[in-house]
């Protein structure tokens, strides 16, 4: 049949329009390529003049001889938004730009793709506000717009988008609260704005939303109490709220959410109890609630959710008992109860949990012995039970447990023997059972579990030899901790060459003989505490072979001789904490050995947060050590970075301070005590500005204190008694903190704040030591008598005051009323010091407050 001509007048009119129409958009979206930093982009080369572009461009794609779809996502795009050609693509349905590296904000004309129904903009560095003429694309089903850096709040014309199904501007820094008009797209499925700055509280509106299915706030500063009105989200599989402001209690209406499989609500302020509604969600998979103030007992029917593959409720203020119908839960991959007042036994019902692979209760009050039905978990990996009060041995039925990797048995109250079964367990890495009541020797069966890396026994009773074989696990063992048991003999004698020990801790035992020279094959070592044992030996010069290490206590053994001349340059020059002390080391204090001290010689100025030794990301375990300052142990549980200290008290070293000590910027504590040393106190110690703990005293030091001490602005602990000091007691700053006992059996010392005054030979008047405590009294009545009257201005006090100055002048006694105003300002002083330092505490720098 004929076409009539008419007919194909139009369709050539038509094509030729459409033909017209797809080469405009096709050069402007070449001008759009042509403002690229990186023009010459592979993936775009088949973006040319020469080439069709509905049929020849990657990611471009044509309906009816009209760019409807643009898919360019991670085509690493350099550029922006801003020559992007809206208004001459009015056919764009599908725009997906997503994970490349546009710039730039969103500009308002993206209101001109009137009829686009996707939108991926996701993972660029799109910056500024969403603009609110988005609100205008009445077709869109799908914004994506995460992972940028918008700002700026919500529009609320987003609630004109009636058609829109998902919306997701997750991890952006937007600001501002939820607009209310967010409830009212009844058609959303899924709603992300996790990960921002929101603040505000959730908007009731948002129970509208009949047909959603995930609603991600978390990590947001949102605030008040969650709506009841979230009840009615009956199609609502997963909510996230966690990491926000929420206080109050969970609603009880999050239990008729019958769809819900995953509820997280944890690192909120949440209080009250846990709703036992909660048990009516029956195709729950996993419920967070940890990190919040909930109190209580954890409902029985939490164990009735048998879909449950993840329960966390730990790090709140739950009490009672562990509910026995926990056993219930077959489907448990994880059980996180760890750091409440749960009290009570360990239910045996939990060894029914076959599928359960980590299991956190340790940090809670529980009692009783371990169950031997624990040992039916097979798929167990993780155990962490610590810091509990359970008694008895640890059950046999542990050897079961094949696939253990992490057990953390300590700060119980468990006896007996370690069980020797252990060692089938191939795979086990981690075996930390310290502070306990252990008692039998150390199972030389232990060298066999050639995974393991961490070994921590220490605050047993366990006694007997450490075995031999121990220096043969050099090639896994990282951590070796026995201190403080009742352990005698000797070190082993062969640590192996290439060893990955890391921290060897011996300290507080019963151990005798030399150091063993192949110590120095542990080339990883950091941590070395042998103190509090019976070593004699030597100084063992090989240290200087170990160049990782930074903690060496040799303290309270019977090590003895001088500690010779140093020739390796690098030698500690990562020691941050030296302890010689209560030995009978001799000679000179070693000047070579103060030099190579490199870490002590820097301060960190980059350190915002604390900073431990140990394995950086180790979380095993954490390296402790045992100092003294002020003539009292402390063990530190975590050693902190900028603790540096040198602690040589209690030898017999003699000789001079070397000056060089005054280099060592870095130092907290300082300890040369009881010993021999000579001469004066060299003045460049003046340089150490963050010491906070010095002790000189029982020496034979003599000349005068320097002036340049009083530089030191952090000292809170000062001793240079018992030596032969002499002249006046430097004065300002912290030491006009420090009392009598701080210079006593120096008795050429004069000034505050001893008796004797500085700069003259006045003397009282009488030698008799009755009257001279009597007129200390009388002085000290009458200071406050003085003060009263003089400074309150209650009736002729003022007057009666400048009286008695005046006679005072007159009669040339100056002397005693400088004493007076010297003591006042003292008091006044140490007032205002005590009250500073009564804010500063042991733990991060170790001065005890004074």
């Amino acid at each position: 049949m004929m076409v009539p001509k008419i007919v194909q007048f139009l369709i050539l009119l038509y094509l030729s329009t459409v033909t017209s129409a797809s080469i405009e958009e096709a050069i402007a979206l070449l001008k759009w390529k042509a403002t690229f930093k990186n023009k010459t982009n592979s993936l775009l080369a088949s973006w040319t003049q020469s080439s069709n572009a509905c049929e020849d461009w990657y990611g471009v794609m044509c309906s009816n001889g009209r760019v409807s779809k643009l898919d360019i996502q991670g085509a690493r795009v350099i550029g922006t938004l801003y020559d992007f050609p809206f208004s001459i693509l009015p056919f764009l349905e599908y725009v997906d730009l997503s994970v490349n590296n546009l710039s730039g904000t969103i500009p308002p004309e993206i209101s001109n793709l009137t009829n686009l129904v996707y939108l991926d903009l996701h993972t660029n560095m799109l910056s500024g506000t969403i603009p609110s003429q988005i609100g205008s694309l009445a077709k869109l089903q799908n914004i994506n717009i995460y992972d940028n850096l918008l700002n700026g709040s919500i529009p609320a014309s987003l609630g004109n988008l009636t058609n829109l199904s998902i919306l997701f501007l997750y991890q952006n820094n937007l600001s501002g609260s939820i607009p209310t008009e967010i409830g009212y797209i009844r058609s959303l499925t899924s709603l992300d704005l996790g990960t921002n700055s929101l603040n505000g509280s959730i908007p009731a509106s948002l129970g509208n939303l009949i047909n959603l299915s995930s609603l991600f706030l978390n990590e947001n500063h949102l605030f008040g109490n969650i709506p009841t009105s979230l009840g009615n989200l009956t199609n609502l599989s997963i909510l996230y709220l966690q990491q926000n402001n929420f206080s109050g209690s969970i609603p009880e209406e999050i239990g008729y959410l019958r769809s819900l499989s995953q509820l997280v609500l944890a690192k909120n302020s949440l209080s009250g109890a846990i709703p036992a509604s909660l048990g009516n969600l029956t195709s729950l998979t996993s419920m967070y609630l940890r990190e919040n103030h909930l109190s209580s007992s954890i409902p029985e029917e939490i164990g009735y959710i048998n879909t449950l593959s993840y329960l966390d409720l730990s790090t709140n203020f739950l009490n009672g008992s562990i509910p026995s119908s926990l056993g219930n839960l077959n489907n448990l991959y994880l059980l996180s109860l760890y750091a409440n007042n749960l009290s009570g036994s360990i239910p045996s019902e939990l060894g029914n949990i076959g599928r359960l692979v980590t299991m956190f209760l340790n940090i809670n009050q529980l009692v009783g012995s371990i169950p031997d039905s624990l040992g039916n978990l097979r798929n167990l990996q993780w155990m962490y039970l610590h810091n509990n009060n359970l008694t008895e041995k640890i059950p046999s039925s542990f050897c079961n447990l094949m696939k253990l990797e992490v057990v953390y048995l300590g700060r119980n109250n468990l006896r007996g023997e370690i069980p020797q079964c252990l060692v089938n367990i191939s795979g086990l890495q981690v075996l930390k059972i310290e502070d306990n009541n252990l008692g039998e020797d150390i199972p030389s069966s232990i060298c066999n579990l050639t995974s393991l890396r961490i070994l921590d026994l220490g605050r047993n009773n366990l006694k007997g030899a450490i075995p031999q074989c121990f220096g043969n696990m050099g090639g896994h063992l990282e951590v070796l901790d026995i201190h403080q048991n009742n352990l005698y003999g000797t070190l082993p004698e062969i640590f192996t060459i290439g060893s990955a020990l890391r921290s060897l801790d011996l300290h507080d035992n019963e151990l005798e003989g030399k150091i063993p020279p192949s110590l120095a094959n542990c080339k990883n070592l950091e941590i070395l505490d042998l103190g509090d044992n019976h070593f004699s030996d030597t100084f063992p010069i090989w240290f200087e072979t170990l160049p990782n290490l930074k903690v060496l206590s040799l303290r309270s053994n019977k090590l003895h001789g001088p500690i010779r001349g140093l020739s390796n340059e690098n030698m500690f020059s990562k020691l941050r904490i030296i302890d010689l002390s209560y030995n009978a080391f001799t000679g000179n204090l070693s000047t070579s050995l103060f030099q190579k001290l490199k870490a002590m010689r820097t301060i960190d100025q980059t350190a915002n947060i604390p900073t431990y030794l140990g394995k950086s990301g180790e979380r095993d375990y954490n390296d402790s050590v045992t100092i003294s300052t002020k003539g009292r142990e402390y063990e530190l549980d975590r050693i902190s970075t900028i603790f540096k200290t040198i602690d040589l008290s209690s030898n017999k070293f003699e000789g001079h301070i070397p000056s060089s000590l005054g280099d060592l910027i870095a130092l907290r504590v300082l300890n040369l005590s009881h010993n021999k040393l000579q001469g004066n106190i060299p003045s460049s110690l003046g340089s150490l500005s963050l010491i906070e703990s010095l002790d000189f005293s029982f020496n034979q030091l003599s000349g005068e204190i320097p002036q340049q001490l009083v530089g030191m602005t952090f000292l809170a602990v000062l001793n240079l008694s018992h030596n032969h000091l002499q002249g006046c007691i430097p004065q300002g700053r912290q030491f006009d903190t420090f009392e009598n006992n701080s210079y006593e059996g120096n008795d050429g010392l004069r000034g505050f704040p001893l008796s004797r005054s500085c700069g003259s030979n006045w003397t009282p008047e009488t030698n008799n030591s009755d009257y001279e405590s009597d007129d200390e009294e009388s002085n000290s009545e009458f200071l406050n008598d003085f003060w009263k009257a003089a400074l309150m201005g209650y009736g002729s006090g003022l007057c009666i005051g400048l009286s008695i100055i005046y006679i005072m002048i007159s009669t040339g006694n100056l002397k005693w009323l400088a004493t007076i105003f010297e003591k006042l300002e003292h008091k006044i002083m140490m007032r205002q010091l005590r009250k500073q330092q009564s804010q500063r505490c042991l733990g991060e720098h170790l001065v005890e407050c004074s």
